[in-house]
């Protein structure tokens, strides 16, 4: 067995700075530490907070008046804000800086009198609170069948914006087909999707084709993670999107298998590592680690946890 390791791959610079966020406040705060939905979309880190004593609530309500609460990296809307702030609650807000600059676009837009086609996955966290700078003048598309259901005034004044963790080619189509039935509509100056959600789906695209199965570390609630293992099956590869090594299952791959290894961009390395050390031992694969793009982003930690980190 050949593994083709596919770098860059797993966390990307917000992930790396909501869990050293998350990190910092639980040593300078203690527990119980509040956490306003999932830090990360990855169950495993989940896990791990949670037997160190993070409460992960998915109502402001559940965190005790006077108490400390993180904002995920995802974001939220103005609302919860509100409602923090009635509670008198202590709040850090690790919400990943490139998903602020998709919550500032629509403020813009709204402000300038526009109506702001979102493309995006309903219910998806991050979906939830950039609608919510705006919900008055936001209106969600998944796919190119939202837009041609939708009946916005032919000459209305639009702009779209994008959930930063798409797959670069659906949102692609999306925004394609909104042009043609709004040649009017305008977007943000720099695409919204995420540099590292772009570099990971780059590298399975280009060393796709040298494989023949395709093994994704990342959870099933991760958009990154889930657009990873499309890509591969539309490319005509079987794939599988697992969270750890105990999911392995040894009929998926014959000895002879070339393994394209990738993870999401909440995905944990040391399950990528426990899962290439499996097929090692069990199948006497050989690896070779194939770098597409390099990367050097890093984002500083919240502003409410610098003084203490004395950063």
């Amino acid at each position: 067995m050949k593994i083709i390791l596919a770098n860059p791959r797993g966390f990307c610079a917000g992930v790396n700075m909501a869990i050293e966020a998350l990190e910092t406040a639980l040593k300078h705060y203690g527990s119980p530490l509040y956490l306003y939905h999932e830090i990360v979309h990855n169950r495993p880190i989940v896990e791990k907070f949670q037997a160190l004593g993070v409460v992960f609530v998915d109502d402001i309500s559940e965190v005790p008046t006077g108490g400390t609460v993180m904002y995920s990296a995802h974001g939220i809307s103005p609302l919860i804000r509100q409602h923090s702030q009635q509670r008198n609650l202590r709040t850090i807000d690790a919400t990943c800086p490139l998903v602020t600059k998709v919550h500032k676009e629509a403020i813009k837009f709204a402000k300038e009198g526009y109506t702001i086609v979102l493309i995006g996955h309903e219910g998806h966290d991050e979906v939830i609170g950039t609608m919510g700078e705006a919900p008055a003048n936001m209106v969600l598309v998944e796919d190119a069948a939202d837009v041609d259901a939708l009946t916005l005034p032919a000459d209305a004044k639009l702009a779209f914006l994008t959930q930063t963790t798409l797959s670069v080619d659906e949102a692609r189509t999306v925004i394609d087909a909104l042009k043609r039935k709004y040649p009017q509509i305008v977007g943000p100056g720099k695409d919204d999707i995420c540099y590292a959600t772009q570099n990971r789906q780059d590298a399975v695209k280009q060393l796709v084709a040298e494989a023949n199965v395709v093994l994704v570390l990342g959870s099933q609630n991760s958009s990154n993670s889930q657009r990873l293992a499309e890509l591969a099956r539309t490319s005509g590869k079987t794939a599988y999107l697992i969270d750890r090594v105990s999911e392995l299952k040894d009929e998926w791959f014959a000895s002879e298998d070339a393994v394209l290894v990738t993870a999401g961009a909440s995905a944990p390395e040391e399950h990528v590592q426990d899962c290439i050390e499996y097929l090692r031992t069990k199948f006497g694969a050989t690896v070779e680690t194939r770098t597409v793009r390099e990367e050097d982003v890093s984002f500083p930690l919240p502003r409410e946890l610098r003084v203490l980190a004395n950063i």
